[in-house]
């Protein structure tokens, strides 16, 4: 398992505005849409090309296309959503499938509630998109099940993580043979006792869509 934090100044200015609680939902949802673009534009240093000739207006030259099958975007809801347009700016011909995950608050285990996905995702490289990497319950069984359908490379995107949820996941994934990488704008301090990460940027899918009752 490979772990890329990015470091950036614009990253770091994108942040610091989304960890202020000041900040309203507006203009959160769009700096969550930039700051994936310049995430997603680390995360695809490794995606997959194929050669293309083609002909300038000056002469022939050899150039690059994205391999096929095309990588799959794959947004975990709810909060995962307010990502998918800064990681399809980047990447407009991927295919997008969604996956519903759920942590229950009090053993903090994820399970699948829905899905959009194909049933066989062989030879794929999937881009998980999820705003916090907080216990990593998530994170590992949203790998499991796309691995379960075939997929051979996975690459997480996510706003912030926490020291126990990547390391949680390093436990779960001890043996998986296929490359993951994990991108994010920053490694934080802790979890607090509630499973939030410290000091974090508070709930993402409320701050982007408001509170569900």
């Amino acid at each position: 398992m490979r772990i890329h934090v990015a470091d950036h100044p614009l990253i770091a200015h994108k942040l610091t505005m989304l960890r202020d609680q000041e900040t309203e939902s507006p203009i959160f949802r769009q700096l969550v849409d930039e700051l994936v673009t310049l995430l997603a534009y680390e995360a695809t240093r490794d995606v997959r090309t194929e050669p293309l000739t083609i002909r300038t207006p000056v002469a022939e030259t050899q150039g690059a296309k994205l391999a096929s099958p095309r990588p799959m975007v794959v947004p975990i809801l709810r909060a995962g959503l307010g990502m998918l347009e800064g990681m399809m700016r980047l990447l407009p011909t991927a295919e997008v499938g969604f996956l519903g995950m759920i942590r229950d608050e009090e053993t903090l285990h994820a399970s699948t509630y829905a899905e959009r996905l194909p049933e066989d995702l062989a030879g794929r490289q999937c881009y998980l998109l999820d705003p916090m990497l907080a216990t990593g319950g998530t994170l590992s069984a949203a790998a499991d099940f796309l691995v379960e359908r075939g997929a051979d490379d996975i690459t997480v995107i996510c706003l912030l993580a926490a020291p126990e949820g990547v390391n949680r996941v390093k436990r779960d994934l001890e043996n998986f043979s296929r490359p993951f990488t994990i991108v994010t704008a920053a490694m934080d301090e802790r979890l607090n006792d509630k499973g939030y990460i410290v000091p974090g940027l508070g709930d993402a899918g409320d701050r982007l869509y408001g509170v569900v009752d």
